[in-house]
């Protein structure tokens, strides 16, 4: 298949996702939105990933490629091809399909229990995870569910997961993240964390090989629907 990783920065690439589409042998390609390229015509692609950023899904005013994201996006829904969104790239796709984006009740930053719904342990992806599981999230903003989108998983702040027919599923936590990933994160904006950086990389370090093999195993339920 040839798949598209959609990235918004030098240091959110696809992690794992990414790893796992050239494992198993199909083309990767990547567009860097704030480069200011653009990608071929979403009907050309077998599938699209879409990852997270340092920006809000309203922020146009500071960053006009956004708006660029959202016409692509509506591309790929309108020609259904399969999608799969992480945080920020959740969000976009939630927002290219007509629904609200907005700031959280409350930051998630950090390693957090996400729940699955009945819905979420009976889809094809999803259900690939555990019925509960500890994932890592960094974001203060979250979507509202889009007209016709189920919702597959859940935490005490935010939704979590959702899926939209025919072949988009989104996800607020970060299941692709590698441990580097994380580190330059922490690195970079050590200001907005909730706990200190120190104890932050130190539980990372320790959940980071179990969150690498759902992340996997994620990625790998999406690329079989996408193959269908």
């Amino acid at each position: 298949m040839r798949v598209l990783s959609v990235t918004h920065g030098p240091s959110v690439p696809g992690g794992v996702f990414e790893h796992e589409v050239e494992e198993r042998g199909h083309v990767l390609e990547r567009w860097s939105v704030p480069d200011g390229a653009a990608p071929g015509p979403a009907s050309t692609y077998d599938a699209v990933m879409v990852f997270g950023g340092a920006v809000h899904p309203d922020q146009d005013d500071r960053f006009a490629w956004l708006g660029h994201e959202e016409g692509f996006l509506q591309e790929v829904l309108a020609e259904r091809v399969p999608a799969f969104g992480v945080c920020l790239g959740a969000q976009m796709l939630a927002r290219a399909a007509g629904a609200g984006v907005g700031p959280a009740r409350a930051p998630e930053i950090g390693w957090y229990e996400i729940e699955l719904t009945p819905a979420g342990n009976a889809d094809p992806v999803l259900g690939a995870l555990p019925e509960t599981a500890t994932m890592f999230q960094w974001h203060r903003y979250t979507y509202d569910l889009p007209e016709g989108a189920t919702e597959l998983a859940t935490s005490d702040v935010a939704t979590q997961a959702f899926h939209l027919p025919p072949s988009t599923w989104g996800i607020q936590f970060h299941a692709e993240v590698t441990l580097p990933m994380l580190s330059s994160w922490i690195e970079e904006d050590p200001d907005d964390l909730l706990t200190s950086p120190e104890a932050l990389l130190a539980e990372s370090k320790r959940r980071i090989a179990a969150s690498n093999k759902l992340g996997r195993a994620l990625c790998a339920a999406f690329l079989g629907q996408a193959g269908r």
